[in-house]
């Protein structure tokens, strides 16, 4: 974990935090007010960023790999709410806002880069920029109704339909999915996923 302004590539990391949905749109001076509270984590496959649980919120900024929200019961069985890849972002911004712990865990899915901050400290930026506001509780609403459809995907569609819809809804992840994270997401085991494959049915 290391101060962007002291890390070695943050010139690289500042041109990629322009690229991200809710901070493309920042100022120059809003980027230098943001800047002293960033720090840049870099995690491994499996490493948990955020336990299920806590209190202690963060906001996070990815920057490279891909990230999942889980949840799980006390018996370790663990359901995949979302995938996250580069230029988007994770969070527990309802939580904060409703005072209670957060449902939900977020972990490394392959090894992966993240910038983070406080949430506390993002929301009192937020209240200071009223579009940067407007756009991240828009990306929030947005990644829970994804949740809800996804959710409802378990249930009404058969194994070869979950998959064709993530296949059309997340091209760009469907290769960098490590396929036992891929199948527990869509509810099946890895045998049958590959079993799809290869009698052509996705």
């Amino acid at each position: 974990m290391t101060l962007l302004a002291q890390h070695p590539e943050k010139n690289v990391i500042r041109l990629l935090l322009m690229q991200n949905v809710v901070l493309q749109g920042l100022s120059e001076d809003d980027r230098a007010e943001l800047e002293p509270h960033l720090v840049v984590i870099d995690g491994n496959k499996g490493d948990f960023l955020l336990h299920q649980g806590v209190r202690e919120m963060e906001q996070y900024f990815i920057l490279d790999g891909i990230l999942k929200r889980v949840v799980s019961n006390p018996e370790g069985k663990e359901m995949i709410l979302r995938f996250a890849d580069e230029h988007d972002m994770e969070t527990s911004y309802a939580a904060m806002r409703l005072g209670t712990p957060t449902p939900y865990g977020i972990v490394c899915v392959t090894k992966a880069r993240v910038a983070s901050l406080p949430l506390l400290v993002w929301i009192d930026f937020l209240e200071r920029h009223r579009s940067t506001k407007e756009l991240f509780e828009y990306s929030v609403m947005q990644l829970m109704s994804e949740i809800m459809a996804h959710t409802i995907t378990l249930h009404l569609l058969d194994a070869p339909g979950r998959v064709h819809r993530f296949l059309r809804k997340h091209p760009e992840l469907v290769e960098r999915i490590p396929s036992k994270e891929l199948a527990s997401y869509l509810n099946l085991s890895a045998e049958t996923l590959s079993r799809l494959r290869k009698s052509g049915k996705i």
